[in-house]
């Protein structure tokens, strides 16, 4: 299937919809468990609701963290490859959200949108809609 603006977004239903149900339930339950404990359990069903805690922040974070590095990743390749094409790096207005939306640009249109983005402060949701020659980008979870 090519890829394109309306379908370049990738979710993997085990990660961000079946664990994040799950571990929202936990944390539902733990508060709901530590709301009814009475002296003996309160202690544990504290614990409980911090462990739940614990739970969303790892969700949360390993995707962050992910994330940032091929952000990171991807902000080197875009320069090397606007380098390669102009013998320039990228301009250093334009922010790594810019350069992550620049990607899908075909190396025709590549050095033009960067100018403009930088120039004119375009949004990433605005770039990828700018991109005429959709360039697929198949690795970014």
């Amino acid at each position: 299937m090519s890829q394109h603006y309306s379908n370049h977004t990738r979710y993997v239903p085990l990660w961000h919809f079946f664990t994040s149900i799950i571990i929202l339930a936990i944390l539902g339950g733990s508060v709901v468990n530590l709301l009814h404990a009475d002296a003996a359990t309160h202690y544990s069903a504290a614990l409980l609701l911090l462990v739940a805690i614990v739970l969303v922040m790892l969700f949360v974070y390993a995707r962050l963290f992910a994330l940032k590095a091929q952000d990171r990743a991807i902000r080197a390749e875009e320069n090397l490859r606007h380098f390669v094409l102009t013998g320039k790096l990228l301009d250093k207005k334009l922010r790594t959200s810019q350069v992550v939306a620049l990607r899908f640009a075909s190396d025709e249109e590549f050095v033009a949108l960067a100018q403009k983005a930088a120039a004119e402060n375009m949004p990433p949701k605005q770039i990828k809609k700018a991109v005429k020659q959709w360039k697929a980008d198949y690795h970014r979870v």
